[in-house]
């Protein structure tokens, strides 16, 4: 069945490719709302556009022309004596709300958008165009400027925590006796896994520094104390002990050696019946192939990653010693793929 804007897009495909080519203005104003703190100013009240100017320190003029565009946006909408008030999408850019995507947005604003500026030069040369504008590969620059570490961490906290709920109702993890999250981050997902597991301890292990900055606000509610945390390099080794290894948005951030490299180092530690979960986009995406794809390119020109395929994944699991037994797909836009030891 062909939508209408399927139809639209078919009658008129000029006005279809420029809206496509401007995409990114709409992903300015947002960013610049997040930016200037709009939506924190905001809350749930409603204020006028100089009251909005006053807070956040923006010419006033200038301003409303940005909050008439976030208005068409669906960001905003403005009542009859003008005042402004955030609409349920307006609300996520809020920082420190649940389902929050005030952090990612800057994310994807900043380092993100001057990447994607680059993506020509990747296209022609393979490497990520990233490592060409910072001099410097992605976790190299986010270990050493900490304003953008801790943006990167929050927005990969609030994603995850939007991710953790949809893996814990696909996946049973009672019989679990230790799980442990490699590249695990802040810790969302295990101390989830772990609140929902009264009987099961876990290993969270990231680097030095993400485990250093590591919050506990999850964990403080019923997981913290089951809960090991340990710094290391997931090139050189993981952690010994579990009966559950998971890998949750890690593969796709690395080339096919440096994803061999880690999956190989589950496997070492891995007994016979222990079990690896790899969750992660698989493309296509059915409801979505558009988005996939546009998030492959983004591995692309950001670290040289890749998302990947069913046979993709079940190819890298293959050499690195590990059986795909099924893909189980979540409320969320990933599946996890269990393997397990061959």
């Amino acid at each position: 069945m062909v939508t209408t804007d399927e139809r639209v897009n078919q009658m008129n495909p000029a006005s279809s490719v420029f809206r496509m080519a401007t995409a990114y203005w709409a992903s300015q104003a947002i960013y610049v709302a997040a930016k200037l703190g709009v939506a924190d100013v905001l809350g749930e009240s409603s204020k006028s556009n100089d009251q909005i100017a006053s807070a956040i320190g923006a010419n006033c003029k200038s301003l409303a022309r940005l909050t008439r565009a976030l208005v068409a946006l669906g960001v905003l909408t403005v009542d009859d004596d003008g005042r402004f008030r955030l609409t349920r999408i307006g609300a996520s850019l809020q920082g420190g709300m649940p389902g929050s995507m005030r952090s990612i947005v800057l994310s994807l604003g900043e380092e993100h958008r001057q990447a994607w500026g680059k993506l020509i030069d990747s296209v022609k040369c393979d490497k990520p165009a990233f490592d060409e504008i910072y001099r410097r590969p992605l976790f190299d620059y986010l270990a050493q400027n900490s304003a953008a570490a801790q943006t990167f961490n929050e927005a990969m906290t609030d994603l995850t925590s939007q991710m953790a709920l949809a893996t814990v109702l696909a996946y049973d993890f009672s019989g679990s006796r230790v799980v442990a999250d490699i590249g695990g981050g802040h810790g969302v997902l295990l101390d989830i896994i772990l609140r929902s597991n009264p009987s099961t301890t876990g290993i969270l292990y990231d680097s030095k520094a993400v485990i250093e900055g590591a919050t506990l606000r999850v964990g403080n509610k019923g997981a913290g104390d089951r809960r090991r945390s340990i710094g290391g390099d997931f090139f050189k080794s993981v952690p010994e002990g579990a009966d559950v290894y998971i890998l949750k948005n890690v593969l796709h951030d690395w080339s096919d050696d440096r994803a061999v490299r880690i999956l190989k180092n589950c496997r070492r530690v891995m007994r016979s019946q222990a079990k690896l979960l790899v969750i992660e986009m698989v493309l296509p995406l059915v409801d979505d192939p558009a988005f996939g794809t546009l998030l492959d390119l983004n591995m692309l020109v950001m670290s040289g990653g890749q998302e990947r395929t069913k046979d993709e994944y079940c190819r890298l699991l293959e050499i690195s010693g590990f059986r795909l037994t099924q893909v189980i797909p979540t409320l969320a836009p990933v599946s996890i793929l269990e393997a397990i030891p061959l």
